[in-house]
């Protein structure tokens, strides 16, 4: 046993005891952080603009305050970036955690002093509740990676700006910066595929027991492994025992991960954002992770249904309930306020507080009043593939066809297989079925014979990776959207149909 696993057992027991006290009362520890936030923030400009002197609770802070995308704050950030202070919270923000979006171009996150900790304790929390929970932190005392951008930053109105991932790996604390993989000169190069070749031969004789970063880019940085030594990764890293993701749902990727590992491993996921790190897998027993109660932000919920209403509800804690959809809120330390980060949750647990992550509002396919959903797609291409198990998949995206050359409009699936289905018909009517199942409407419109069942389009296996790399958003934390309700995607993916 090296220094750092012995050492992370007494801290990960401090740890949980702390987990625990606020878990158990997470009502009592939101509405702490709600009057801390509001107090702190109330002579900003936007305190003043929406008058925080005069609320003293929930409800009057949703008279005050709208729910509002990056774009209904954008004017507030503009003048952080025209170097003005006391905005949004107090002062000026550490960083800018700088992310692409697809409506608003650029987008400038803060990050203040104040929500640092969030972000880099989270992150450290989810790995010692493992420890605690399991007794086995070995993994800590080998070479560890996170896949992920390129740390350099850039400066706005003096204000360190970059991705998250690279402003985080300024924070990773010296105890594990000796063990931390990969060089810094590695991790700073800006083209994807250049940058994994490189980790790849910075890695492959490593004692490498922890890898992290987000499932497909995990797999190609595992399959150019593969292509180098020709070994299995069990065989190329014997002692990796630890893999975190976060950013997707694993279910699509696991059985492809797992038969190019070798062997299944333990894995931790995630949910971090640029605007908070939101909820982490606190347990390997329990479905669902944790909801952050005590970290600085201040989360609401919006029924999904309501979202697009002109006066929807929006529920604390204490207010919702098991197994609906919702829309996130947070209002955070780091002057975020009324923000719908564009995730959708559903609660599992309510002791404690458990969700799991189901989509984004916005990423929906509803061209004929089916509302279906990126939790129902992943639902039923997951049960399909269960019923045909020498399927493995790459990736998939889903979006409606609604005049097509010939026949009925449908859905259509663009799919890369790893390893095929024995009877891809059969698979097709499989997963049209799963989906019915999982969505009244679309069975409605299917039985209606509005729609017809949905049509798979196999794609060559580098297909999303391509697609990525055409739109200059290959590897770090960029994902493709699971579906759309447009064919944006699918008109540009379907170049590399098979």
């Amino acid at each position: 046993m090296g220094f750092r696993s012995v050492l992370s057992k007494p801290f990960a027991a401090y740890i949980n005891g702390q987990t625990k006290k606020w878990s158990s009362n997470p009502g009592l520890y939101q509405q702490k952080i709600f009057h801390e936030i509001v107090s702190s923030a109330s002579n900003t400009q936007f305190g003043k603009d929406h008058g925080f002197g005069d609320i003293k609770s929930h409800d009057d802070f949703k008279k005050h305050v709208p729910v509002q995308d990056y774009e209904g704050l954008k004017p507030y950030v503009q003048q952080v970036l025209e170097g003005k202070s006391d905005v949004l919270w107090p002062g000026k923000p550490t960083y800018f955690a700088k992310t692409s979006g697809t409506t608003s171009g650029t987008k400038y996150i803060p990050i203040t002093k104040e929500s640092i900790p969030n972000h880099i304790n989270s992150a450290r929390n989810a790995l010692l509740s493992y420890v605690h929970e399991t007794g086995k932190g070995m993994f800590l005392d080998g070479k560890l990676i996170f896949l992920s951008g390129a740390p350099t930053l850039d400066q706005k109105a003096g204000i360190h700006t970059g991705r998250l991932s690279g402003i985080v790996n300024h924070h990773v604390p010296g105890y594990l910066r000796t063990n931390q993989m990969p060089s810094y000169e590695t991790n700073c190069i800006e083209d994807w595929e250049q940058k994994v070749d490189t980790i790849v031969e910075e890695t492959y004789n490593q004692n490498m027991t922890l890898i992290s970063g987000i499932p497909p880019w995990v797999q190609m940085y595992f399959d150019r492994l593969k292509e180098k030594t020709g070994k299995s990764i069990k065989d190329i890293f014997p002692n990796f025992e630890m893999f975190v993701y976060g950013g997707v749902n694993f279910e699509p990727y696991r059985a492809k991960l797992f038969e190019t590992i070798g062997k299944v491993i333990p894995s931790i996921e995630t949910y971090p954002a640029s605007e908070g790190f939101i909820a982490y897998q606190d347990t390997q027993t329990e479905p669902g992770l944790l909801l952050l109660a005590n970290s600085g932000i201040f989360f609401e919920f919006i029924p999904a249904d309501e979202y697009f209403n002109e006066n929807p509800s929006r529920l604390s804690i204490e207010e919702v309930e098991l197994g609906v959809n919702y829309a996130l809120v947070i209002n955070s330390n780091a002057g975020l306020w009324g923000y719908s980060i564009g995730d959708t949750v559903k609660f599992v647990s309510k002791d404690p507080y458990r969700l799991l992550v189901t989509g984004r509002i916005k990423h929906f396919i509803s061209a004929f009043g089916e509302h279906v959903i990126g939790e129902e797609v992943e639902q039923a291409m997951k049960a399909t593939c269960e019923k045909f198990p020498e399927t493995e998949l790459v990736e998939f995206t889903v979006a409606p066809n609604v005049t097509p050359k010939e026949g009925l409009p449908l859905h259509e699936w663009y799919v890369s297989f790893a390893s095929e289905p024995s009877d891809i018909s059969a698979f097709e009517k499989e997963l049209d079925l799963q989906l019915r199942k999982r969505n009244t409407y679309y069975d409605d419109l299917i039985t209606g014979s509005i729609l017809r069942p949905l049509g798979i389009i196999k794609l060559r296996n580098d297909a999303f990776i391509e697609y990525m790399k055409s739109i200059g958003k290959l590897g770090g934390q960029n994902k493709v959207p699971r579906l759309s309700n447009d064919r944006k995607i699918a008109d540009e993916i379907i170049k590399f149909k098979l």
